[in-house]
């Protein structure tokens, strides 16, 4: 996550928590990066795509994703019965590509690993972030006509049990 406190390379990323403030940063990215998604499934409305946010946005449980000093994205880790909710997990598209979010969530899954939690999250069907997330280990658990939901038990590979690790409310 961090990465040190002396200088850092150009396209380095750090994380820090979201406060109140940031909620109107965060809805604009969303509608940026879902609208294509959102259009190609006849469901893309202006408004509604920023209101969503910040109807459920909850800074106690969001991380802010920080390229080069400035705002690059989010990602919110919202516990949950057996583990968390991963949400709101958006990066700028002119940073899409270059490793940036799948580090991001690995850092977050080693965290996740390290507590015995189980993670959860819905993508859109048919978005390219859902290739990212099964090479990570997540998997189909549900899905419907708009959304896939995907799980990832703790360690993905070794055997668990769903209610393994009652979440501790962790940070992100």
């Amino acid at each position: 996550m961090g990465r040190g406190s002396g200088p850092r390379r150009p396209g380095e990323w750090v994380l820090r928590p979201a406060e109140p403030a940031d909620v109107e940063q965060i809805a604009e990215l969303r509608a940026v990066v879902m609208r294509p998604d959102l259009e190609r499934l006849g469901r893309f409305d202006e408004h509604r795509v920023r209101q969503r946010l910040r109807d459920s946005f909850s800074p106690e449980y969001t991380s802010v994703i920080v390229v080069d000093d400035a705002f690059a994205g989010s990602v919110t880790l919202r516990p949950a019965v057996d583990g968390s909710w991963l949400e709101h997990f958006y990066l700028a598209p002119d940073l899409q590509g270059r490793g940036i979010g799948s580090a991001v969530l690995r850092t977050l899954l080693a965290r996740l690993d390290a507590a015995g939690e189980f993670v959860r999250l819905n993508v859109l069907r048919d978005s390219a972030a859902r290739r990212l997330y099964e090479r990570l280990g997540f998997t189909v658990e549900a899905q419907d006509p708009i959304d896939v939901y995907l799980v990832r038990p703790p360690n993905p590979g070794r055997p668990a049990s769903p209610t393994g690790g009652a979440s501790t409310g962790h940070r992100s």
